[in-house]
């Protein structure tokens, strides 16, 4: 059974794998492509394309304070997920990759947040013609497939116990 430092080291490393990614992505979409120039990458449906999120998933924006708004969640939110790593039971090693790759997204977007008011680099466009997924970019996929991944844990463990009190 692995001990509580390992599985501390499963989630820091997941996320430092998702920052990791995400930054490197970043800084090469920022260096290689032109602004809200899509470069089409699999026909229409997979395209580059960088823009500047200064909001949240969705272009979501609360006014001036965004930045520092989202910044802060952002902040709260990697230590609730660390703290759910911490106390999550060593052989659920899906519940920490899962707390790892959303944590690894939540820092991958408050870099950006840090850096500057532009907002977070997103560049991944996926869609067919005028319809199209909002776009993103690495850190997001840590936050969506974690966080799918964390509701099918916790799904899972419902389950169980309720399989448990009823039989």
């Amino acid at each position: 059974m692995p001990s509580g430092a390992e599985r501390r080291g499963t989630f820091w490393l997941v996320a430092a794998i998702v920052i990791a990614l995400d930054l490197m992505t970043k800084r090469w979409a920022e260096t290689s492509l032109a602004l809200y120039q899509p470069v089409q990458v699999v026909g229409d449906w997979v395209r580059w394309r960088l823009l500047y999120n200064p909001g949240a998933a969705f272009g979501l924006h609360l006014g001036p304070w965004s930045r520092w708004i989202f910044l802060v969640i952002a902040v709260v939110a990697v230590v609730v997920l660390y703290r759910l790593a911490r106390s999550s039971s060593g052989t659920d090693m899906v519940r920490q990759v899962s707390l790892g790759g959303v944590a690894g997204g939540a820092i991958g977007n408050l870099v950006d947040r840090i850096r500057g008011p532009q907002g977070v680099v997103d560049f991944l466009d996926v869609g067919v013609g005028a319809t199209r997924w909002p776009t993103f970019n690495v850190a997001d996929i840590g936050v969506s497939c974690g966080a799918v991944v964390l509701a099918v844990s916790l799904w899972r463990e419902d389950s169980q116990r309720a399989a448990s009190t009823d039989g």
